[in-house]
């Protein structure tokens, strides 16, 4: 095809896993519903066979590196492994070089989103400047910006500071913002720990990550929200013991929300044994009673979302003895098929129920109020064909983004993403990614 399709006819298709119809896609949105629709004569087809549909995901936690490590990934790179992944928006962290804490930075990011034009990229601005927990970023500034951040995260490192933290967060409130914490008391576990703290770390000489050290901090960020009345979002909950703190603060009605990653959800502390440094995260990988904590409370919703912490790495930064590697997994492209192992293979939650933790809430969340929605007519056609039967051999080299720093090489993840539409624009199809002139590249 030479120019964008003007519709986009989708056969036989289970919206949120119900009854096969056909969906219509015209002028970005979901035009009909219905048995049978005729095709406009300009309209790319495509039979889903019945596969499931599903809003377009939608990510509040991925680290697209640009601008400062493009040899890592690139903000391209990482959209196109976002639509491969099923994912319509992507929320790029902080935590780049420079750091996105001035209104020049978010809004660069925010460009290179539109020019790559497969995903929908909300840059996240810095809590405080230079990530240096010490002073206050331009929140405000990003906030007005033509970025029009509500998200703000130190990512990679705590706000530790607790009078920091409660300006941040009164700072926030006007404008409904939501400060995301990653939940980590420096002098409990500080950039030197990167195992779980138990047996495994004991036995092969690694410093180690206590629980502790993150649940006590959410402990004191819900008491703080509680006090400013702002928003409060968790990242990457690790322990049960966080878990029960977050449905405690839920319990009270304090406005905070939590999110679980992907390798969280299935991998367990043990991997460590072999010393790979692709198992190296943070926060760490935790025990089977943790995982299981995390996946009964992303089922009851005290867990909010997954996100994939997708936290790409160059060679020479995570080819390393275990203790020097850089933490970080790949997620987008895999998210999905983890998802679905430990949550819907297991009976904890359905279609529609893993909709609303990848999509319908995260959106929510973060105030994009395109995505996440209804699949019904006049909804923005932000969109993901899934097919619920496929399985697939992840292989790093045939992933879209830089890096190859994937847990799940070489695994088998079942549920596979048949296409991801934007805005009704097809920007991936058959694992392949489509441009916004419509050229297939493989």
């Amino acid at each position: 095809m030479t120019g964008p399709s003007a519709a986009v006819l989708l056969r036989n298709a289970r919206p949120f896993g119900g009854a096969v119809t056909d969906v219509l896609l015209t002028g970005g949105v979901i035009a009909e519903i219905g048995s049978k629709l005729e095709a406009p004569g300009d309209a790319e087809v495509l039979d889903g066979g019945g596969a499931i549909l599903l809003p377009a995901f939608v990510d509040l936690h991925t680290h697209l590196r640009e601008p400062g490590r493009e040899d890592a990934e690139t903000v391209e790179s990482g959209s196109a492994a976002g639509a491969l992944g099923g994912y319509g928006c992507l929320h790029a962290m902080a935590n780049t070089d420079p750091v996105a804490d001035t209104v020049e930075i978010v809004e660069q990011v925010a460009r290179l989103g539109r020019h790559a034009g497969l995903v929908d990229v909300r840059p996240v601005g810095a809590v405080s400047k230079g990530l240096a927990g010490e002073q206050l970023a331009e929140i405000g500034n990003m906030a007005r910006s033509a970025a029009a951040v509500r998200i703000f995260s130190d990512d990679g490192h705590c706000v530790s500071d607790a009078r920091l933290m409660r300006r941040a967060l009164e700072y926030l409130k006007p404008f409904d913002g939501v400060l995301a914490q990653h939940a980590q008391d420096p002098r409990l576990a500080d950039s030197s720990c990167c195992a779980h703290e138990g047996e495994i770390s004991g036995r092969l000489g690694l410093p180690g990550w206590p629980a502790v050290a993150e649940e006590s901090v959410i402990a004191r960020d819900v008491m703080l929200t509680e006090h400013t009345g702002s928003r409060l979002h968790v990242c990457h909950v690790s322990t049960a013991g966080s878990v029960e703190v977050i449905r405690w603060a839920k319990s009270r009605g304090i406005q905070v929300t939590a999110e679980v990653t992907p390798h969280h959800l299935l991998l367990t502390c043990d991997l460590l044994a072999g010393y790979d440094p692709v198992y190296k995260v943070n926060p760490p990988l935790r025990p089977a009673e943790d995982v299981a904590a995390l996946r009964a409370g992303l089922a009851d919703g005290t867990i909010d979302a997954v996100a994939t912490d997708h936290a790409p790495h160059a060679t020479h930064d995570k080819d390393h003895a275990f203790g020097d590697a850089a933490f970080g997994m790949l997620g987008l492209q895999t998210a999905l098929g983890v998802v679905v192992e430990a949550m819907i293979n297991t009976d904890l939650l359905d279609w529609a129920g893993l909709a609303d933790r990848m999509s319908i809430r995260p959106a929510r969340i973060g105030r994009v109020g395109e995505h996440g929605r209804p699949i019904v007519v006049g909804e923005p056609a932000n969109l993901t064909l899934v097919d619920p039967d496929a399985s697939w051999l992840v292989d790093p080299d045939q992933l879209a983004s830089l890096s190859r720093n994937t847990p799940f090489a070489g695994r088998i993840l079942p549920a596979r993403v048949l296409a991801t539409f934007l805005r009704g624009r097809t920007t991936s199809r058959d694992g392949r990614i489509v441009t916004p002139d419509e050229q297939v590249l493989v």
